[in-house]
């Protein structure tokens, strides 16, 4: 992918732009209401480490194309259970949740997120893991584990009660509402609601503040907060693959999926 937006291919699942100290990587599946398939899930670990490893690059903003932050994991993909299972000794590729989690989990750099439209699965339990959120005001959000006969990702069982409450995390997964912006921002999911119009130019302006930085200071913070976190991120994402893996191979929960992919 091209650094330079104007030699950025419209067809690429993800766009990517730098400027003024910021990579902006926006999701671009518009007609999968940018879902994740694996496609997208390597090319945004790609985009994520190119950033990592940039020195002009002091931070980065992930936002979606369209009506969606993202509708969450492309469900076809997700029915399969190797697509969770350890591939310790075999010849299987890391699956490409697992290969953006692991990134995700340790990004040395400030992560921003701009939420545009509806986030669900994913482009909920993303948000723990960024450093600063804004929410457009008709942006709505939703985590649709348990009525999919599995359970949660990306360290959500973790980080969502560490983020919002046990109690709202608890009411969050077991109940499953849409969340609208205002409700987003005082869970704490979100730091700002923003008029949708607006959105982009907010996150931006906030991200261009933190490239103008110096480069050390930012990593060395970052690095601090994530480090008193320890282990504790990523072993809550591999309990949740493991149960996952097994969940969604259940016959009797694979029911639950099967009819909702049937919709």
């Amino acid at each position: 992918m091209s650094d330079d937006p104007s030699q950025t291919d419209p067809s690429d699942v993800v766009l990517v732009e730098d400027a003024d100290g910021v990579r902006r990587i926006t999701f671009n599946r518009p007609d999968a209401l940018n879902a994740f398939n694996q496609e997208l899930w390597v090319a945004i670990r790609d985009a994520l480490v190119e950033a990592a490893e940039d020195p002009e690059l002091r931070c980065v903003v992930l936002t979606g194309t369209g009506r969606a932050f993202t509708a969450g994991q492309d469900l076809a993909e997700m029915a399969d259970p190797a697509m969770m299972e350890p591939t310790d000794g075999t010849d299987r590729p890391e699956p490409g949740y697992r290969q953006l989690m692991q990134v995700l989990e340790t990004f040395p750099k400030p992560l921003l997120a701009a939420v545009n439209g509806v986030g669900v699965g994913i482009g909920l339990t993303i948000l723990p893991h960024c450093d600063i959120v804004f929410i457009g005001e008709s942006a709505r959000l939703k985590a649709p584990f348990v009525s999919l006969g599995v359970t949660t990702e990306a360290s959500a069982s973790l980080l969502l009660p560490a983020t919002i409450g046990w109690q709202e995390a608890a009411l969050l997964l077991f109940t499953e509402p849409w969340i609208d912006a205002a409700e987003a921002v005082r869970l704490g999911l979100a730091l700002r609601s923003v008029p949708d119009a607006e959105l982009l130019d907010e996150i931006m302006a906030v991200a261009r503040t933190i490239g103008a930085m110096a480069v050390e200071p930012l990593t060395t913070t970052k690095r601090m907060m994530l480090e008193a976190r320890g282990t504790s991120v990523r072993d809550a994402r591999e309990r949740e693959e493991r149960e996952f893996a097994r969940l969604v191979g259940a016959p009797e929960n694979r029911a639950a999926l099967d009819s909702f992919l049937a919709k």
